[in-house]
This record gives C-alpha cells, sequence and structure tokens, in this order.
C-alpha cells in the first residue's frame, strides 16, 4: 500500500531538483573546479594581508586635522569621566558654569580618506553650554549619560541602550535623543562606544564553519540551525576564533540567509554566512571586522539591486557617517560586491514581473551616491550604479526564487564564484 501510494504522488512542479531546465545552470563546473578558484581568492587574500599594512590617520599625515577614538580598558573610561567631572565642580565652583566641548559629527565634518578607504571625522568641535537656554538640555542628557556610564564602570556590567534610555525616560524623552548623546560622550571621553559598556540588542546572526568562544562556551556555528546564532552584542566576549572557510558570504537579507542555512550551502563551499537583517549594526560590523582580521578570509556581499543595497555595503566597507568618529574600529576593507548587481538583471534573465521601478527618493539617493567618493574610486561601481539609475529598475535577492526556490544556492551563487564575478 504504502508502495502504491509513493508511486501515484505527483512530483512537486516547484521542486527544484526537478528543474533541470534551470537558466545557467548547464554553465556549472564540477565543484572542486570552483572550490579550487575559491581557494586562490583565499589564499591571495593572506598573501595581501601579510604583507599590507592598516594604515593611520598619522601615516596619512591627517592626526592634527582629524579625530578618531580608540578601544579603551574600563579603567581609563572610568578614570576620564572622573577627571570630567573634576573639571566641571572646578568650573562651577570658579562661577563659570560648565560646557563640554562636543567634536561635531555633521555631515560637513566627514571626511573620506581614499589612502585609508574610510570616512573619518575632522576636529570641528562645538560648545555645549548649561547657562544657554538654546544648549542647556543636550548639556543636561551629556552629563546625565556620562554619570550613567560611570555607574556601569564601576559596577562592570553592559547594558543595551534601551536599558540606558529607560532609567531617565523623563528627561531623555525619545531613545533617539539617548542614543545620539551616547554617540557624543564616545567622541568626548575618546572611547568606542562599546568600551561604554553600553551595547546594542542582538540583531545579527551568523551560520557556518566558524568556532568561536563565547564568554567562554565554545560555539560550532555548523551547529546553529538554520536561524544560526546570535552575534553577540558584546565583542569583548567573543575570542578563539578557528575556521576552515574559504570565504566570508556577507548577506544583507534575513530571507536570503535562511535560505542558504537551511541548505548548508556552507559545506558545499565552506564559507561563513553573516547577516544583520537589513541595515548594518554596530555588534555585526565588529564581529566581521574581527573574523576578517584573524582569519584573513576574503569577504563577498550579497545585497538587494537597489541604492540601499550599496548603501548597506558601503556602511560595512567604508564606515558610516554618524559613527566615522569610530570607523577604524568598525570598517571591514577589501568586500567585494558579488550581487545582486543591476547588470545581472539582463544577465540571468531576471522576469521583468519580479523588477521593481525606482521610486522618485531611490533615483535620487542612486545619484547622491555616485557623487560619494567611496563610490567614484571603484569604476566598476559607478558603471553599475549608472545602469541602475539609467534602467530605473532594481530587483530584491529573492527575484532569483522565480527560477526556483534553491536557484540562489544551487546555480546563481556557485555560477557568480565559478566566474569570480564579483566587484
Amino acid at each position: 500500500m504504502a508502495a502504491d501510494k509513493k508511486k501515484r504522488r505527483r512530483p512537486d512542479s516547484n521542486s527544484d531538483s526537478d528543474s533541470d531546465n534551470r537558466p545557467f545552470k548547464s554553465k556549472l563546473k564540477p565543484d572542486p573546479v570552483i572550490l579550487q578558484t575559491l581557494k586562490n581568492l583565499k589564499s591571495a587574500c593572506s598573501t595581501a594581508a601579510s604583507t599590507s599594512k592598516t594604515l593611520t590617520l598619522t601615516d596619512v599625515g591627517l592626526s592634527s586635522t582629524c579625530r578618531e577614538v580608540a578601544d579603551l580598558p574600563i579603567d581609563e573610561v572610568q578614570s576620564e569621566i572622573e577627571s570630567l567631572a573634576l573639571n566641571i565642580a572646578k568650573s562651577i565652583l570658579s562661577g563659570q558654569g560648565f560646557s563640554f566641548s562636543v567634536p561635531s559629527r555633521s555631515s560637513a565634518n566627514q571626511l573620506y580618506v581614499s589612502e585609508l578607504d574610510r570616512i573619518v571625522l575632522k576636529d570641528k568641535s562645538s560648545l555645549r553650554n548649561f547657562g544657554n537656554v538654546s544648549t542647556v538640555r543636550k548639556a543636561t542628557i551629556t552629563l546625565r549619560i556620562l554619570q550613567l556610564v560611570h555607574q556601569l564602570c564601576t559596577s562592570n556590567i553592559h547594558v543595551t541602550k534601551r536599558d540606558l534610555f529607560y532609567t531617565d525616560v523623563k528627561l531623555f524623552q525619545d531613545q533617539s535623543q539617548s542614543d545620539a548623546v551616547l554617540d557624543d560622550v564616545s567622541c568626548i571621553v575618546g572611547c568606542t562606544r562599546s568600551s561604554l559598556n553600553v551595547v546594542a540588542a542582538e540583531k545579527g546572526v551568523v551560520v557556518g564553519r566558524l568556532i568561536f568562544s563565547d564568554n567562554g562556551d565554545m560555539i560550532d556555528c555548523t551547529k546553529m540551525g538554520m536561524g544560526g546564532k546570535a552575534i553577540p552584542p558584546n565583542i569583548d566576549r567573543v575570542g578563539d576564533m578557528q575556521s576552515d572557510a574559504l570565504y566570508i558570504l556577507l548577506v544583507e537579507k534575513d530571507a536570503a540567509f535562511m535560505r542558504l542555512s537551511e541548505d548548508r550551502f556552507y559545506n558545499r563551499f565552506p564559507c561563513i554566512i553573516v547577516t544583520a537583517k537589513g541595515q548594518p549594526d554596530v555588534a555585526t560590523r565588529l564581529f566581521l571586522r574581527k573574523m576578517k582580521m584573524e582569519l584573513n578570509l576574503p569577504v563577498l556581499a550579497l545585497v538587494d539591486s537597489d541604492p540601499y543595497g550599496l548603501k548597506i555595503l558601503s556602511v560595512y566597507g567604508c564606515g558610516s557617517k554618524n559613527m566615522s568618529y569610530d570607523s577604524a574600529n568598525l570598517t571591514t576593507p577589501d568586500i567585494k560586491w558579488l550581487g545582486i548587481r543591476p547588470s545581472d538583471l539582463d544577465k540571468y534573465k531576471i522576469p521583468d514581473q519580479c523588477r521593481l521601478p525606482m521610486t522618485e527618493q531611490d533615483i535620487k539617493t542612486g545619484k547622491d551616491l555616485l557623487e560619494e567618493d567611496f563610490v567614484k574610486k571603484n569604476p566598476a561601481w559607478v558603471e553599475e550604479l549608472n545602469l541602475m539609475v539609467k534602467t530605473k529598475q532594481k530587483a530584491e535577492i529573492q527575484a532569483l526564487s522565480s527560477f526556483g526556490f534553491q536557484y540562489l544556492s544551487q546555480v546563481y551563487l556557485p555560477l557568480k564564484l565559478q566566474e569570480q564575478d564579483w566587484l
């Protein structure tokens, strides 16, 4: 009876295993050929890492005109805050009130340095005076944040940005205000935001050929299921990274991450797969940089074919303007744009119904990106972005599912890797 049922069961028309006529599948070479290509890429990356030096502001003669923060131990952060408090007390006792000299994080105070390949903060500052009606509230919030961070230092504990906001809701009013001042405090103290013991809630996930210790517990990312392992919000917890991967695959969206994870793509073409589920958070950026630096692996990025996909890629690679003061610790150099690129829409015959018209805002964002120095430095990026703006078409990674749910993992990515089709 079971055999009869099995015989009568109709094949699933959506099953990728039955779709031998999927576009470009016939072009795929045997896996060992693709694996050799990846081994060559890893070898070239390791050689470049051993021969190149990580440049600093001093190396390019900008140490006096630009500023950046450092990763400081907790006792130094505490000492710096106490020194600030002492100066404030002296200023008040002398009858002068108090104020903070706060580095400006506005767009006008940002600079892209091609030699460093990242955005840095220039040295312009503004005065946040408690005695001035226009700045009194921000000065009060700044002092309160400093007090709370000092408490964290003395207790040696970590809290989330949300926890910080709820300690004084009436003063902060909105979390965006306490978050912004927290970044200001990092600049004032001269340390990274993670050095303040304030972290963002867990967002990013990792899966694949990676073993690392998380607060002393060894984590094997091949045994984390299709959901992956949440990236620890505190990078200090992470250590002892081990991997036999050939590259890191950085994925923009959770949906693509889940597809690749469930298909165990990391076993077929050994890799570590990471996503921040959209806009990159600090923890994921720190984790990606740590992997890149410790494991000497190339990073290939899979993002949507729209201006925001390229913006996300640039945040990982060159840094965000909002946190340019910490770009030295948050950026991952030499990320390669694997896909989905505007030229892929025609190359892989993406159906018209899966292509989306760009909105006016999309087109404006695309044109603005073309004016950015970090885009101009890469002529191939400029060419792709010009094509996107000209055709006024965009597409998500999921557009590939029109050829089958597993087309991404079984055809598109293997073919991209085989042809070394990255920028």
